[in-house]
């Protein structure tokens, strides 16, 4: 695989440091209307977050810029909870489909049978809202304003679908992917992930790493 390829971070938000080699997409609505050109400024200081000027938009379930296997590596941190269960599925063959042969897919994501575990061995009678909280399923008060809509709708911070590691691993290896393992800060078989992972991020979560071979 030519060391030329760039790196692909997508989903990447406010975690997407500026290195030669890597691309970072997001999706959001909010970064779409932050570049429009000459209001743009406005929803600058209007909506959060502010995205780095770096940051291209870019949609996984849709057509992203590059082409069919031109990646040397891809990575999602916290994205793939915030599909649902079809949304997750396509944006795992589009990826597969932008990685090119022998490029790995590192993904980190918060772990269902953690937080389903901690709430079995816990006698404490909130243990449900803390499950509830924790998973970012439960609603602890809605509000019906307007402004809290618009942050809502174009934030997209709402968890849709959580995951363990059989199940991930079973869709990763439907869509294609080979070598799934449970994967750990730090410790991927290509060290340019090092340059993007944020070591929070990962704490008491589910990485996984595979491969297109």
């Amino acid at each position: 695989m030519s060391s030329s390829r760039p790196y692909m971070q997508y989903g990447c938000g406010s975690s997407c440091p500026k290195i030669d080699g890597w691309v970072n997409f997001d999706a959001s609505p909010t970064l779409y209307l932050q570049r429009i050109p000459g209001i743009g400024f406005l929803f600058r200081r209007l909506l959060k977050p502010v995205f780095a000027r770096h940051i291209v938009h870019g949609d996984i379930l849709k057509s992203m810029p590059g082409y069919p296997g031109g990646y040397a590596g891809i990575y999602c941190s916290h994205v793939l909870e915030h599909l649902s269960l079809k949304d997750a599925r396509l944006a795992l063959k589009n990826t597969y489909d932008l990685l090119a042969p022998g490029g790995y897919f590192r993904l980190v994501m918060p772990d269902l049978a953690l937080l389903v575990g901690e709430y079995h061995a816990s006698e404490a009678a909130g243990a449900a809202i803390t499950l509830m909280q924790q998973t970012g399923l439960g609603v602890t008060r809605r509000d019906r304003s307007v402004s809290r809509f618009l942050r809502s709708y174009l934030g997209n911070s709402t968890h849709l679908w959580l995951w363990d590691f059989k199940a991930i691993k079973h869709e990763l290896e439907q869509t294609g992917f080979s070598l799934v393992r449970r994967a750990y800060y730090g410790d991927s078989a290509d060290p340019r992930f090092a340059e993007v992972e944020d070591a929070p991020r990962w704490l008491n979560c589910l990485g996984v790493e595979c491969q297109r071979l």
